[in-house]
C-alpha cells in the first residue's frame, strides 16, 4: 500500500468527523431532533471531538454542544454530568478566538437553566477563563463571554458576587466603551444581571464609574442596547434613594422622556421602570420627576399601551401618589384618573387590575377633593365589582377592597356614593353610611335642612333593606339631630324612613 493510500485513509476518517459533527450541529437546531439525538449518545460522541487535532472539528462540535444544551436543563445536566465542562474552560484559554467563542456559548446554554447548573459552570473554574476572554480583541469572543457571565450572575446573589469576586466588573465597564453596539448590548445586560441582587452589588457597579457611561447611551438609536441600558439603570435605582440619586445626578431627566414615544415597546417599560424604581423612595424625588414631565408623559404611555407593559406606569403613578398630597393632585390634574379607569377596564389580567386599584387607593386616600376625583370617574363601582368578584384572584380582591375603604373615607360626592348602596356588603356599606352620616351633619350645623332632600332617594334604600349596621348608623345620626333645630328633625325624618 502506497504512503497516499495511507494518507487516504485518515483524511476520509477527517471527512467524516467533519460531516458528523456539521450534520449533529444542523440537527441540533431542531427541537423535535433533540430527543433523538440524545437517545443515540450524541454528547459521548462529541466529547471526544472536542479534542480533535483538527480546529473546525473542534469548534462544530462546541457548537453542537452549545445547541443541545440550551435546549433543556435534561441536556444541560448531560453536559455537565459527562465531564465536558473542565474540558472547554481548559481550552478556552488556548484555543482560536472560533473555538473560545463557541467554548462561552456552550457555558452559557448550561449557565441558563438554573442556578444549580451556573454554580457547576462557577466550580469548573469557568470564570476565570470568562473573564479573560474579556479582554480578547476580537470583539465577538468578548461578546460571548460577557453573555456567559450575565447567564451566571441572573440566578442569585451568590452567583452575582462571585462573578464580581472573578475581576469582570472593571472589563465590563471597558466592553460597554466597545464601539461595537453587539458588545455594548451584553455588557450592559450583565451589569443590570448583576445590579438587581442586592444595594451591595448595585453600589459595586456605582463605584465602576458605570453610570455615566450607560447614561451617555441613554439616546443611542439602537433600540435594544437601550433596552438594557435603562433596565441597569432601573435595576441600580431599585434599592435605596442613595442610589436613585446618583443615577438623577447623571442627569439624564428630562431626556429619556422621549424614549417613551419609542417605537419598541420593550424601551418604554424599561424607562416607566426606571421612573417607577426613582419615584418609590421619597417626594423629592417624585417630585423631580413631576417637574420634568414625566407624569404627563407616562399617562399618554398609558394610552398607547396594552397589557403588561402598561404596569410599570400605573404602578408609577400611584407611587408619585402616595407620597403626598400635592403630588397626588398632580395625578389629577394630569388626567390620570380617566387614564387608570380606562385601564381597569380594558385589561383582563388580575395583576394589572390590582395595580390600578391600588394606584387608585394611593391617589384617593388623602383628601375629600381627591377622593372626588376617583369617585367621579365612575371608579368606585367597579371597585366594587371586582371585590365582589369570585373570579377574582385573591390579590386583587385585597387591593380592590382596601382602595374602596381609603377613597370611601374621604369621599363626601354623594353622586358616586349613591349606587353602592344598592349593592356593598355591609363591611363596605357601613363606611358608605359613615360618609353620609358627616355630610348629613355639616348640613345640619350649617343649618341648610332643605339640601337634605336631596339624599331622600338614597336614604330610602329601596332595593337593599335597612340592615342592623344601617339602623345603627341612623340612630348615631338621630342622637346629632336632638341637638339641631326641631324643624331639621322634622325634615330629615320624613326623608329617612319615608
Amino acid at each position: 500500500m502506497s504512503q497516499r493510500q495511507v494518507l487516504q485513509v485518515f483524511e476520509q476518517y477527517q471527512k467524516a468527523r467533519t460531516q458528523f459533527v456539521q450534520t449533529v450541529a444542523e440537527l441540533a437546531t431542531r427541537p423535535q431532533n433533540v430527543e433523538t439525538l440524545q437517545n443515540a449518545g450524541v454528547m459521548s460522541l462529541l466529547r471526544p471531538l472536542l479534542l480533535d487535532t483538527v480546529p473546525t472539528i473542534q469548534q462544530t462540535a462546541a457548537l453542537a454542544l452549545g445547541r443541545l444544551a440550551n435546549y433543556n436543563d435534561d441536556l444541560a445536566e448531560a453536559v455537565v454530568k459527562a465531564d465536558i465542562l473542565p474540558q472547554l474552560v481548559y481550552s478556552l484559554a488556548e484555543q482560536n478566538r472560533f473555538y473560545k467563542k463557541a467554548a462561552a456559548f456552550v457555558l452559557r446554554a448550561v449557565a441558563k437553566h438554573s442556578a444549580e447548573l451556573a454554580q457547576a459552570v462557577v466550580d469548573c473554574g469557568a470564570l476565570d477563563a470568562l473573564v479573560i476572554s474579556l479582554e480578547e480583541f476580537d470583539p465577538g469572543v468578548k461578546e460571548a463571554a460577557a453573555w456567559a457571565l450575565g447567564y451566571i450572575a441572573r440566578h442569585n446573589g451568590q452567583l452575582a458576587q462571585a462573578v464580581v469576586d472573578s475581576g469582570a466588573f472593571p472589563l465590563l465597564v471597558l466592553c460597554i466603551q466597545e464601539p461595537e453596539i453587539a458588545v455594548k448590548r451584553i455588557a450592559a445586560s450583565t451589569l443590570s444581571d448583576i445590579a438587581k441582587h442586592s444595594p451591595e452589588l448595585a453600589q459595586t457597579v456605582v463605584d465602576t464609574g458605570a453610570i455615566a457611561h450607560l447614561a451617555q447611551m441613554t439616546l443611542n438609536p439602537d433600540a435594544k442596547l437601550k433596552r438594557q441600558v435603562f433596565s441597569a439603570l432601573g435595576q441600580i435605582s431599585k434599592h435605596s434613594v442613595d442610589l436613585a440619586e446618583m443615577v438623577v445626578e447623571a442627569e439624564i431627566f428630562p431626556a429619556v422622556l422621549a424614549c417613551l414615544k419609542d417605537p419598541d415597546e420593550y424601551v418604554r417599560k424599561n424607562v416607566t421602570t426606571l421612573m417607577r424604581e426613582i419615584t418609590k423612595h421619597t417626594p423629592e424625588l417624585s417630585q423631580m420627576i413631576v417637574n420634568a414631565g414625566g407624569v404627563a408623559a407616562v399617562i399618554d404611555y398609558l394610552g398607547d399601551s396594552k397589557g403588561n407593559v402598561r404596569l410599570p406606569g400605573i404602578m408609577m403613578l400611584g407611587y408619585v401618589a402616595a407620597h403626598s398630597e400635592n403630588l397626588a393632585m398632580a395625578v389629577i390634574v394630569s388626567k390620570g384618573v380617566p387614564q387608570l379607569a380606562i385601564c381597569l377596564v380594558e385589561e383582563p389580567e388580575d395583576h394589572i387590575k390590582a395595580a390600578t386599584a391600588w394606584a387608585f387607593g394611593q391617589i384617593g386616600r388623602h383628601t375629600p377633593e381627591h377622593a372626588r376625583a376617583v369617585a367621579a370617574a365612575n371608579v368606585l363601582p367597579k371597585l366594587l365589582n371586582l371585590y365582589l368578584d369570585t373570579q377574582s384572584s385573591e390579590d386583587l380582591q385585597v387591593k380592590a377592597k382596601k382602595a374602596l375603604k381609603s377613597v370611601l373615607q374621604k369621599c363626601t360626592y354623594l353622586p358616586a356614593l349613591e349606587p353602592l348602596l344598592y349593592e356593598a356588603p355591609s363591611n363596605i356599606l357601613k363606611h358608605v353610611i359613615c360618609q353620609f352620616s358627616k355630610v348629613l351633619l355639616s348640613w345640619i350645623l350649617r343649618g341648610s335642612a332643605g339640601e337634605g332632600g336631596e339624599l331622600s332617594a338614597s336614604l330610602r334604600c329601596s332595593r337593599n333593606p335597612i340592615s342592623t349596621i344601617q339602623f345603627m348608623n341612623f340612630c348615631v345620626l338621630l342622637k346629632f339631630i336632638i341637638y339641631c333645630d326641631i324643624m331639621h328633625f322634622i325634615y330629615l325624618s320624613s326623608t329617612l324612613f319615608y
